[in-house]
């Protein structure tokens, strides 16, 4: 997003990826109403609707024997008043495809940065294999095991997760409901993601307790999964082998510094989220529009100082910082209560938030806010200098 944005702005930009194509299962698959939203800035939402996905336009919580809806995203202020569910390989290729349209614009596949080159303590190229590439700007957007941060040496803080996730699909059956939705009960929390034809599963773990599963057998994996997604036992042979089940590592962690001279690191690479709420794909987004809106201009004159760089951590730290702090609490105050919990107790019962967002409409709107556009939704400021190429 951020090479499209500055090559739309008249910046000549190579994007190195070192995977030969995008196509990742289990990734962010969740487009939020705010990356909608820049889509149709950019004149591109019309294109992206036409490719497939399913539309989420409200979240729903099945905790104990409750069904409580949790999220309304109907009354977002934007054109697109939901949640586009399709795989992020699809979307990077879409925006890849876009981005071509401009001249100064180069994607590199299977070139995997091995190092920076530094002069004088100033960041003025990467290493690429035997490749030695030289810009005025290097930015991080590689992830949250992120090399090019590592190698910078950028102070990072661990904020702490106690949770990892198994991501697998399950088909879907007729009778199956039809809404997204979160499922807690003692000693079990999963999410359920309807794409469609199959279910995408997320399955709640105690932190680094994976070995315990496997010694415990794949059965009985089985078994607990099945009884918090509500399916029969026969229904969970799809999870044939533990190659079905992908774990997440959940890291929630920020850079107490984003740049260094010649350098700027933005999405996982700087703040490393939870998977609660799927914002992780779209807060990378805002940072690339926030680091494009502060940069565009500044190429004419040489390499971006850092004071400029550091303008985009100050406009994006709040909303990082904001939803960190949501999915920390969450994480404690709810996840690690309920893996906790004793599985033999009494009926489950829904907490007093639950009950109240179950009561109260209005109410819903406040996690669709959070959720749908964050803290500080970002806006295309920087110009459309050139003219695209024609498709």
């Amino acid at each position: 997003m951020l090479g499209l944005l500055l090559a739309r702005a008249g910046v000549r930009v190579l994007v190195l990826e070192k995977h030969r194509d995008f196509l990742r299962d289990f990734r962010g698959d969740t487009i939020h109403p705010s990356t909608l939203e820049l889509l149709h800035e950019l004149g591109l939402l019309e294109a992206f609707l036409r490719l497939p996905h399913q539309q989420v336009r409200e979240i729903r919580a099945r905790i104990g024997a409750t069904l409580l809806p949790v999220a309304d995203f109907s009354h977002l202020p934007v054109r697109c008043p939901y949640i586009a569910m399709i795989p992020q390989w699809d979307f990077l290729d879409f925006l890849a495809r876009s981005a071509a349209r401009y001249p100064g614009f180069q994607l590199r596949m299977q070139a995997q940065v091995t190092g920076l080159i530094v002069e004088s303590g100033r960041v003025v190229g990467v290493e690429s294999g035997n490749e030695r590439i030289r810009s005025d700007l290097v930015v991080g957007a590689d992830g949250r095991h992120s090399l090019v941060r590592d190698r910078a040496g950028l102070p990072l803080v661990d904020l702490g997760a106690p949770i990892d996730v198994l991501w697998f699909r399950l088909s879907r059956q007729p009778g199956d409901p039809q809404a997204t939705m979160g499922r807690f009960d003692r000693g079990s929390a999963a999410v359920m993601l309807n794409r469609g034809d199959y279910w995408q599963c997320a399955f709640v773990i105690g932190k680094g307790s994976l070995a315990v599963l496997h010694e415990r057998g794949l059965e009985a994996l089985r078994a607990r999964i099945g009884g918090a997604l509500g399916f029969p036992s026969e229904r969970m042979r799809e999870l044939a082998s533990w190659e079905d089940l992908k774990l997440l590592t959940v890291q929630v962690n920020r850079l107490t510094q984003w740049a260094r001279e010649g350098l700027l690191c933005i999405g996982d690479a700087a703040h490393a989220m939870s998977p609660i709420g799927g914002v992780g794909i779209n807060l990378a987004i805002q940072d690339a529009v926030a680091a494009a809106n502060h940069l565009h201009g500044e190429f004419r004159s040489g390499p971006p100082s850092l004071a400029v760089l550091a303008r985009v951590q100050r406009r994006r730290d709040f909303p990082t910082r904001v939803t960190q702090r949501f999915q920390v609490l969450v994480q404690k105050r709810i996840l690690q209560r309920v893996l906790e919990d004793d599985e033999t107790g009494g009926p489950f019962r829904p907490p007093l938030a639950a009950r109240l967002l179950g009561r109260f409409p209005l109410l819903r709107r406040i996690p669709a806010r959070m959720i749908g556009m964050g803290a500080r939704p970002e806006h295309i400021e920087s110009p459309a200098a050139s003219p695209p190429i024609a498709a």
